[in-house]
């Protein structure tokens, strides 16, 4: 039986999930990671919804935003948390509740992760959670400084929706030296965020 895989590209590069006996830095090509999903039941709430990030595919999303202003050759740093095959059941449900709470947002796939391994691209084949785009909490593109202003002004259950996207820039610059992302950087610096 194949090892059960996990792809964490959000929170859970901060907040690893449970039964993890290896995890890897790794990267996503052909996809997007963006703030495009809203969320009021962890970084919002129903009456002011903040904004969590979600993977679309790059054809899917040039056209939803043809006007996104970040790079063609942007990949998704993450990690792949290789799960203890004895839990694997239970890490399913937790990322089930977890990451899936709405149960609108996600779908299942199997994806090429890539990570460096002495100096070389090598790909680990696992399941991973992509956004859909036809789900009611996905936004789509919206404006730089519109995008920060909602992050930075929500708040929900699980906290400030600012704390989540400073949690992520720092897990991702962390990740490796080659780690980047125009998207999550861009958001960090905008001017609402510096207050």
């Amino acid at each position: 039986m194949p090892n059960y895989v996990v792809f964490g590209y959000g929170s859970l590069i901060f907040k690893p999930p449970p039964h993890v006996v290896a995890q890897v830095p790794g990267f996503l090509k052909g996809y997007v990671r963006r703030f495009a999903q809203s969320s009021h039941d962890h970084r919002g709430t129903l009456e002011n919804p903040g904004r969590v990030v979600t993977l679309i595919h790059k054809e899917d999303w040039d056209s939803y935003s043809s006007a996104d202003p970040f790079p063609e050759e942007d990949v998704v740093w993450g990690v792949a948390y290789t799960i203890d095959p004895a839990y694997e059941a239970e890490v399913r449900d937790y990322l089930g509740k977890q990451c899936l709470s709405n149960q609108d947002g996600y779908t299942l796939e199997t994806v090429d992760i890539y990570g460096i391994v002495d100096g070389r691209e090598q790909v680990i084949i696992h399941n991973c959670y992509v956004g859909r785009a036809d789900n009611p909490s996905f936004v789509g593109g919206e404006p730089i400084d519109k995008l920060a202003w909602i992050i930075w002004s929500s708040r929900g259950p699980s906290g400030a929706n600012k704390d989540y996207l400073y949690r992520l820039v720092a897990a991702v610059r962390e990740l490796s030296a080659a780690s980047y992302d125009s998207h999550l950087y861009t958001l960090e610096v905008s001017e609402f965020l510096l207050y």
